[in-house]
């Protein structure tokens, strides 16, 4: 098979770890075409994101402090992953070459004083493109032929959305068939950069947190792959969160439209729009550990089996967000009043999560991230109260808990179990949505009821269970 492989951050994050990854290709080349797609090492993205925040905020010595934990880590892995002379001397040089870069740089934007958001991105590329220098040169001493490269060396051209690029499908497909299956035809791997492209002036451009997932796919999508690979430090999509209720199941198999729901939803092993390119060529993706490769990991797919249709697949939660209610008399009956909100909220840059609003039309329910909260608010009174709106009442610390499904389209009563079950634990929900697809069904409660009412609905619909 020809096969997309991609690996998170704590698979490349120590030496030992990077000779495994390694390993791993190597067994797998036997039997297929592999292109590995690679992260940053885990935690260089925060690290280099801090540093753009240091910038901004003009403190030089921070900056450069942390700029020097980054080139010491991957220094250090470099002078350890690789024993052979010659592949060692290559590897340190190709590294000091972009470190040097990184440094340059960190240089030009230290003394603007200023982050635009096309020199974030181009700073925060560097975390994959050291990693991916890494396990190329760890793959020649294993006998594997392997070239690193990044988004934009592999040809992923994207649009010029710095910071949350799309790629430009067509031209990306004609750029990196050609670029891969060169280098497939020469007996040489592409050991790929995730989480950046570069648009079509040549500046790089990165899809936002998790995008190498989104690179993986743009990849898969572009060679006809066979299959895509998401390898990271759990066995695959859970019923629920292990960590809450200690009976949780991996999902064996979930289409294209759960799985979509499930990362929207707070699954953070899947870039929300990463499965897009997969849809439309029907490549399966599989979402396995990289320290557990016996489990074959959750299967997603177009047409899941038949026995693997259940009602309800998991039930998923983003928490520690915040709940506006917006309400007056005025908004009854007035065109465009929801729209009035929502587009003062986009000129803050505010993403609204969930939304309700009451048949009557008198109030709006809007949910969004905590840390957004404070800056809706204001927003909203500076431009609204006193005009549309009378009031506006906060909840902070609110949970969105989903549960997600193909199997509740159609099905009457799943309403009633879910709130019933909720509802015999004492919890109140605040706010609830379902889209008319009905393949999930959205409700909200205070954070300090989550975990209550999770372990609730993960005992009713008997997802401890799944085999």
């Amino acid at each position: 098979m020809k096969l997309v492989l991609k690996f998170g951050g704590t698979s490349v994050s120590s030496t030992q770890n990077i000779r495994n990854v390694a390993n791993l290709i190597r067994k797998l080349t036997k039997e297929h075409k592999i292109i590995p797609v690679f992260s940053a090492i885990s935690g260089v993205t925060d690290d280099l994101i801090r540093i753009t925040n240091l910038i901004q905020n003009r403190n030089k010595e921070a900056a450069n402090s942390l700029a020097k934990k980054i080139i010491k880590i991957h220094t250090d892995i470099a002078n350890q992953c690789v024993k052979n002379p010659k592949i060692k001397k290559d590897l340190v040089n190709k590294m000091k070459t972009d470190l040097d870069e990184l440094q340059d740089l960190l240089h030009g934007m230290l003394l603007l004083g200023e982050v635009t958001s096309r020199s974030s991105d181009y700073l925060i590329s560097f975390g994959e493109r050291l990693s991916i220098n890494l396990v190329a040169f760890a793959l020649n001493e294993m006998g594997v032929k392997a070239v690193p490269l990044t988004g934009k060396d592999a040809g992923i051209v994207t649009d010029s959305n710095f910071g949350g690029a799309k790629p430009l499908m067509d031209t990306t497909r004609l750029h990196v068939s050609h670029t891969i299956e060169n280098l497939l035809q020469k007996k040489i791997m592409p050991v790929i950069g995730g989480f950046s492209g570069a648009d079509q002036h040549g500046n790089i451009t990165t899809f936002g947190r998790g995008g190498s997932d989104y690179t993986a796919t743009i990849i898969a999508s572009s060679i006809k792959a066979d299959e895509v690979w998401l390898m990271s430090d759990v066995d695959g999509l859970m019923t629920t969160d292990p960590k809450i209720v200690k009976n949780a199941k991996l999902i064996k198999e979930v289409s294209y439209i759960e799985a979509m729901e499930m990362a929207l939803f707070g699954a953070k092993y899947i870039h929300p729009r990463a499965l897009e390119p997969l849809v439309t060529k029907k490549i399966p993706l599989r979402i396995r550990n990289t320290f557990n490769v016996n489990n074959p990991g959750t299967l997603v797919t177009a047409n899941p089996q038949t026995d693997t249709q259940k009602l309800v697949k998991c039930v998923s939660t983003i928490r520690h967000t915040g709940l506006i209610d917006v309400r007056g008399g005025s908004m009854v009956g007035a065109p465009g009043t929801a729209a009035t909100i929502f587009s003062i909220l986009a000129k803050e840059g505010i993403n609204i999560m969930m939304i309700s609003q009451s048949p009557s039309e008198s109030s709006i329910s809007i949910i969004v991230k905590k840390n957004d909260l404070d800056k809706a608010v204001n927003s909203l009174e500076m431009n609204l109260l006193g005009k549309i709106i009378k009031k506006v009442d906060v909840t902070v610390d609110v949970s969105i808990i989903a549960l997600i499904g193909s199997g509740m389209r159609g099905i009457a009563g799943v309403a009633s179990k879910v709130f019933t079950a909720v509802a015999k634990k004492g919890v109140n929900v605040i706010m609830i949505a379902q889209g008319s697809s009905e393949l999930n069904l959205a409700f909200v409660v205070k954070d300090s009821d989550c975990n209550a009412a999770v372990q609730a609905l993960h005992d009713e619909f008997e997802l401890g269970k799944t085999s």
